[in-house]
């Protein structure tokens, strides 16, 4: 409501009170209007001048404010404009805004303090184990180096491997670290991605026969399909795929790839038929360090960062993964790549 229509209709109701009880008294029509002019008129320029100063005036600078911070403009740049010219339902509507937005803000927060909590608690986790472990091996060979070198030398080799482990989860975190500040950039060539995809499934033929996994390609999927990309980080997310796939498959069970055809994409899918996931772990699934079975995961090796480094890689390509599974039936995760012009 603007402020003139506001002023005119509490006037108005002053001046109608005034001049009923004006009438009331002097029983007289004439002193009825004439009161009721005048009050009418000093009340309309009271009230107007009241509102102005004291109650428009402010309303106008806090929406000034609102509204200009919200566009992420400096406080002298927001005291300076003013984009409105009715300011008090405007202001009703901003601050509605701004509540929602700082709730989903705080909400975002806490959310990420959560995640902040348990990422240090699994990096811990996930660090102590192997250093723990060395621990012994090396406190075990400084009993057993000289009475019982054959001892010594088995220790030796699991407190190498347990380096190794360190390692490998240093090198995860830093390529991930890496991936989100944009330090490692992304080298965009033209590739066929069937010779790549057939390249990872030769180099991880031993392993999956090792699973009694069958690995396949049908040949309607392997035109060429050449896509503009970083070679050598989609050959790692495709390793990474290949290897849950197979870690997680049932034996005698099979992984697929497959190759769809979008508009200026292509759909990539890597499907197998193995123990499923729970509809309940599919949205964090791509966490750093999340594990559905830690159990398994920890006797199958590898760190608890491969999908997560899969997600950054194809956030990198400006490129989405998702996935589909059901338990006891197999899972699929798929990605886009884009064709090459």
């Amino acid at each position: 409501m603007k402020l003139s229509v506001l002023v005119l209709i509490t006037a108005l109701a002053v001046g109608l009170s005034i001049g009923i009880v004006n009438f009331y008294f002097q029983h007289s029509w004439y002193y009825l209007l004439v009161s009721f002019g005048i009050s009418f008129i000093t009340s309309f320029l009271v009230f107007y001048y009241l509102f102005e100063k004291y109650i428009y005036t402010k309303i106008k600078l806090i929406y000034k404010l609102i509204h200009n911070l919200k566009l992420g403009k400096d406080l002298k740049e927001a005291l300076g404009e003013y984009v409105s010219s009715d300011p008090i339902n405007d202001v009703e509507q901003e601050v509605k805004e701004w509540a929602g937005a700082k709730k989903r803000e705080i909400d975002l927060l806490k959310k990420q303090e959560q995640f902040r909590r348990e990422f240090l608690s699994n990096v811990s986790h996930e660090f102590k184990t192997p250093l723990f472990a060395i621990q012994g091996y090396v406190e075990t060979l400084q009993d057993c180096i000289v009475d019982d070198p054959d001892m010594a030398v088995k220790f030796l080799k699991k407190a190498a491997n347990n380096v190794e482990r360190l390692s490998y989860l240093i090198n995860d975190l830093d390529a991930i670290s890496k991936l989100e500040t944009g330090e490692m950039p992304i080298n965009y060539t033209k590739f066929d991605f069937v010779l790549l995809a057939k390249e990872v499934m030769e180099n991880l033929e031993d392993r999956a026969t090792s699973h009694k996994i069958k690995l396949s390609f049908k040949d309607k999927y392997t035109a060429p399909t050449f896509v503009s990309a970083d070679r050598e980080k989609i050959r790692q997310i495709m390793i990474n795929l290949m290897q849950n796939s197979i870690k997680y498959g049932n034996e005698n069970g099979s992984t697929a790839i497959k190759i769809f055809e979008l508009h200026d994409q292509f759909l990539i899918e890597v499907t197998d038929d193995g123990i499923g996931i729970e509809e309940k772990h599919l949205p964090r699934l791509f966490e750093r360090f999340y594990r559905i079975d830690s159990h398994r995961s920890r006797q199958e090796g590898g760190t608890g960062l491969g999908l997560a480094i899969v997600k950054h890689i194809l956030e990198a390509h400006e490129q989405t993964i998702s996935v589909r599974s059901t338990p006891n039936i197999g899972t699929t995760f798929a990605f886009t790549l884009q064709k090459s012009s």
